[in-house]
């Protein structure tokens, strides 16, 4: 399988020239390349690739839909590079306008083990790199960026906010320079690797009935499903280490990502089988006297529990995100939960636990996907988001027979 940065960049970016050109002569004059050191770089690409990006002609090159789907990720990727560059406000060094230019495959790739390891031992423990060679590829990124990416705190280094910003546009870039990969080879592309965030109160029934026929459609493609709670999983989502996430909707989301609605969920308060409150009418106020666990403070749930109450919640011995200790505790407990019901539905058909009779005001929440803003997702992703939206609306009529 193919690594974007086992691709020569300079060679991705005369890739750009020549696509926008349609002539090799131009194109080499534009990226400052001789035309034979540009046609060997171009040959290069089609070898590592295994597909024809452009077809030659005696009035200059027409590229193919693989060439020109790899330079328009590849254009995404180095607007993601220079927007780490200038989110700290800086124009690079050496007077140089644009200095994502001037940056390595190899210069990123050991950056980005140095930042997930954050230090250069770990970095080269995790690589197979050099400790040297690691700590030269810093320093040659903080010359080309005019930025200071990592400094010295206590025994170990730490990256700056220049440094984490520039560790976002790099795993953005790479993950861009994948899709194009995918883009591509198309069909001929092996196995690729999708990644859900799944909040721990979302929607019990939608994600894996959309995965499951995912993989009839996509075999050989992996779905990884990480889950967490909203504030665990939006730095990962920016980062591009999740490709979406799949859960409530905030109000007033952050401005760099985008929200789609699926649907609303109905939220319902449950207890033990035998729990002195079910098997009648209770009132809300009847709930105050109870002791309750729920999630943690700070998410949507959590929220939705406190407005029933007016600012005089009871009491919450125990605060948790996790559904399956949820369920546990209330099956060994008289502690009551706020959850939606397709969460807990194995246990309410064996009857393992209850919902308690209460009508519960302002009880509906929005389920949806959240992506970055300007994601564009590759046909395999796009192929779930399709079976994710339809999952919903086949949870939906089956909700309403």
């Amino acid at each position: 399988m193919i690594h974007p940065f086992d691709l020569n960049l300079r060679h991705l970016r005369a890739l750009v020239s020549v696509v926008a050109l349609r002539s090799l002569n131009r194109a080499a004059e534009a990226a400052g390349l001789s035309q034979p050191a540009l046609t060997q770089g171009m040959a290069k690409l089609e070898r590592q690739l295994g597909v024809l990006l452009f077809d030659r002609h005696s009035g200059g090159v027409e590229p193919t839909l693989a060439g020109e789907a790899l330079a328009e990720r590849v254009e995404r990727a180095f607007g993601h590079l220079a927007a780490a560059v200038r989110r700290q406000g800086r124009a690079g060094t050496r007077g140089f306008s644009r200095p994502e230019q001037l940056m390595t495959a190899t210069q990123l790739q050991a950056f980005l083990h140095f930042a997930d390891a954050q230090g250069f031992a770990g970095a080269a423990l995790a690589s197979g790199l050099s400790q040297p060679g690691i700590h030269r590829a810093v320093r040659e990124l903080e010359q080309i960026s005019g930025q200071v990416l990592a400094e010295r705190r206590g025994r170990g280094m730490a990256l700056t906010p220049a440094g984490r910003a520039m560790a976002r546009g790099v795993r953005l870039a790479s993950g861009e320079l994948a899709a194009g990969i995918a883009e591509a080879l198309g069909e001929a592309h092996p196995a690729t690797r999708i990644a859900i965030g799944a909040m721990p109160l979302s929607r019990a029934l939608v994600v894996p009935r959309a995965i499951a026929h995912f993989l009839d459609d996509c075999p050989g493609t992996v779905v990884d499903v990480i889950e967490g709670s909203w504030r665990e999983l939006i730095d990962p989502l920016l980062d591009g280490v999740i490709d979406v996430m799949v859960g409530a909707l905030r109000e007033t989301p952050p401005s760099d990502v985008e929200q789609v609605p699926l649907f609303t969920d109905r939220l319902s308060v449950f207890a033990r089988k035998g729990h002195p409150l079910a098997g009648r009418r209770v009132e809300l106020a009847e709930l105050q006297a109870q002791s309750w666990v729920v999630g943690p403070q700070g998410t949507p749930l959590r929220a939705h529990w406190q407005a029933l109450f007016a600012g005089d919640p009871p009491p919450v011995p125990v605060e948790c995100g996790s559904v399956m200790v949820i369920r546990g505790l209330i099956m060994q407990s008289d502690l009551l939960t706020l959850l939606s019901p397709d969460q807990i539905s194995v246990e309410l058909d064996a009857e393992m636990l209850v919902r308690i009779d209460v009508d519960l005001p302002g009880s509906v929440r929005t389920i949806g996907l959240t992506t970055r803003r300007g994601w564009r997702p590759t046909q395999a992703q796009q192929r779930l988001i399709d079976l994710i939206h339809l999952a919903s609306h086949e949870t939906r009529l089956h909700e309403n027979q």
